[in-house]
């Protein structure tokens, strides 16, 4: 009995000993890792600050004018309601949810909303950080720095509209790193967690249902193949992804629809065009535009070829070359394209209409890109000496950030006030008609009439059929004190649209005066 005694005595000192290493490691671990985690923060915010102090800027007037997210019951019809969305044409409750609280908490006072943005921003960051460490990846932390400075991030950070992206992009890492728990030790908590946060994220946005497939590539980068027993796991995160989506997509069509014509060659083509394009932004990121020239489309395009050619060659020349150089760069590679595949053209969406490409639309995407390409710099500066290898590599790694960052302080400066915005978008596209639109408003509200009437006579040049620019172009001729002409234009307006209740109200000041 007392030899029983000891033994119990010394098995509870060993479990207690090793619960007490274990805390001490684990305090450890924070310890070293909190400078880095105070670093990406400070590296998120200085970026940011011209965003900080910024102001609405036009999609945001989808949320800020929606009824149902300045009313106090309207938390009720986002969820169970959305037809009765003025503007918002996809079911993505958990966005205007974020909006509704906002609403309560600090109004209409935009610094709160672009705050929201930036700390959804960071913690991306450093779910993105804990992830690719966890996986080892070469280079994890200054994967996560030049992904929280990236200026093609500026979009969906500065703009608060863009929340979608910050948003969704938080629940598909947290479902990544639960997922990766089930992966390493089975249970049904962290599985029932990833498949939770996946739908929360495909309540945000619907470029979450490509997690599947990308789960699967990380499945096979870590282990060389797919299981039959991991295809059944994922069976129900494809399931719920085609089920959401679908019903988003039929949402979507039954209040937007929409039939662009293109043929199969012709979206093939865009799909290799903007994978090219989006590479390009991602390694260069200069002349960064909001919305980017509408392309020309032509299947006698000998160069449009070459493209699609050169996006079948690199897969194709990476899984030649995988037992040489690994799967990281094809495992990268095909993440990068898959998880962009719903904004690549195949699917008609609405902003095809204006351009076939946006920054904000590889927001999650270019993490494939960013991990391979400094995983890869990483990997060479191992083979440096020792006494050169730390030394030149946080010299890489604080010149390169600071470049970026330098571009996302001055990208994010664009949205402090539309005057800026407005005028960055025609300096890098002239035919976006419905900036000039909105420029000749701004400058209306700001009273300089003859600028005003110069880009507002552009954007009825644009849009003859449109009644809001006849109106605007009656109000800027109306301030430079010419009645006659501004009146032809509020009818014309009127004759557009009879129940255009400004072209009315300005058209009776005129005969008033």
């Amino acid at each position: 009995m007392l030899k029983r005694r000891r033994q119990s005595a010394a098995k509870g000192s060993e479990a207690s000993g090793s619960a007490a290493r274990l805390g001490a490691a684990q305090a450890a671990s924070f310890r070293a890792a909190a400078p880095r985690s105070l670093a990406l923060a400070l590296l998120v915010v200085a970026s940011y600050l011209p965003a900080l102090s910024g102001g609405f800027i036009w999609d945001d007037v989808i949320f800020v004018e929606e009824p149902l997210v300045r009313s106090p019951a309207g938390l009720l019809g986002i969820w169970f309601s959305p037809s009765e969305m003025q503007q918002e044409g996809h079911y993505w409750p958990l966005v205007y949810t974020t909006f509704w609280l906002e609403h309560k908490l600090w109004g209409l006072a935009p610094a709160g909303y672009h705050a929201v943005n930036v700390a959804l921003h960071l913690l991306n960051c450093l779910l993105l950080w804990r992830l690719l460490a966890h996986l080892a990846v070469p280079g994890a932390w200054a994967v996560a720095a030049v992904f929280a400075v990236h200026p093609v991030h500026v979009e969906s950070v500065a703009w608060i509209i863009e929340r979608k992206d910050v948003l969704s992009a938080l629940f598909y890492l947290g479902a990544v790193i639960a997922w990766v728990r089930f992966t390493e030790r089975p249970r049904a908590g962290p599985y029932g967690l990833a498949l939770a946060l996946m739908v929360a994220g495909l309540l945000s946005k619907s470029v979450v249902a490509t997690l599947p497939v990308a789960l699967g590539i990380l499945q096979w980068w870590r282990h060389g193949r797919l299981t039959a027993a991991t295809l059944l796991q994922l069976a129900p995160f494809f399931v719920v992804a085609a089920g959401i989506t679908a019903a988003d997509l039929m949402f979507y069509q039954s209040r937007e629809p929409l039939e662009l014509g293109y043929t199969l060659v012709e979206r093939l083509l865009i799909a290799a065009q903007a994978l090219w394009f989006y590479v390009g932004k991602l390694l260069w990121p200069t002349e960064l535009a909001v919305i980017y020239p509408l392309w020309e489309i032509d299947a006698a395009d000998l160069l449009a070829w070459a493209q699609v050619a050169a996006a079948a060659a690199l897969p194709t020349g990476l899984w030649l070359a995988r037992r040489r150089i690994g799967r990281g760069p094809l495992a990268g590679t095909l993440y990068f394209a898959v998880t962009l595949s719903p904004v690549l053209g195949f699917v008609d969406y609405g902003y095809m209409q204006f351009s076939l490409v946006a920054d904000r639309f590889q927001y999650l995407a270019g993490i494939g890109l960013l991990a391979v390409l400094v995983g890869a710099a990483a990997q060479v500066a191992g083979q440096l000496p020792e006494g050169w290898r730390r030394q030149a590599s946080g010299v890489a790694v604080v010149v390169v950030v600071t470049l970026l960052g330098a571009l996302t302080w001055q990208q994010a400066g664009l949205y402090r006030d539309e005057h800026r915005f407005f005028s960055h978008i025609l300096a890098h596209n002239p035919e976006a008609r419905g900036a000039h639109h909105n420029l000749g408003r701004v400058l209306l509200t700001s009273g300089r009439p003859e600028e005003a009437l110069a880009a507002t006579r552009i954007a009825v040049g644009m849009r003859p059929d449109f009644p809001d620019a006849h109106s605007n172009l009656g109000l800027a001729l109306r301030a430079l004190q010419r009645p006659d002409e501004a009146e032809q234009h509020f009818r014309r307006a009127l004759e557009l649209d009879p129940r255009h209740l400004d072209a009315r109200y300005s058209l009776a000041n005129i005969r008033r005066d």
